[in-house]
């Protein structure tokens, strides 16, 4: 059986995000990524969602970003592909062992490769889910 943990280290970053305590311009593709492992790990895909989700849009609200940023399909899209990774890449003992391992979810244009610039950042795609129209991202 794969475990996926955190360290004492990304416990403290998940606190420090839903705290208010990360600022905008630390908060980047990597950091997301980051984010979105550490909720999988801690709950699993069917309860990370709802909080990944909620998380985000506190940062945006905190933050004072426009909430129009936020995109339903971006977010269950990169949960979607971390998970796929989890799955693939054996225990982890930490989100840095997890990004170290699986490199390719570093490049944030990898959801490209699955949906068409058009559909992934349209107005629907920002609201609800929308399924990729150019390959599937696999499920677990």
């Amino acid at each position: 059986m794969q475990v996926h943990a955190l360290s004492p280290d990304d416990r403290e970053f998940c606190a420090a995000f839903e705290g208010g305590r990360v600022s905008s311009a630390d908060f980047n593709h990597r950091s997301h990524v980051r984010l979105a492992y550490c909720y999988l790990a801690m709950e699993g895909p069917a309860s990370a969602l709802p909080r990944f989700r909620e998380a985000l849009r506190q940062f945006l609200q905190h933050k004072k970003i426009d909430p129009a940023k936020f995109s339903e399909t971006l977010t269950q899209a990169w949960l979607l592909a971390v998970h796929h990774f989890m799955c693939r890449c054996g225990s982890t003992s930490s989100a840095e062992e997890f990004l170290t391992r699986n490199a390719r979810l570093m490049d944030s244009k990898i959801m490209l490769t699955h949906y068409s610039a058009k559909l992934l950042f349209s107005a629907d795609a920002r609201q609800t889910f929308i399924e990729p129209d150019l390959a599937p991202i696999p499920r677990h």
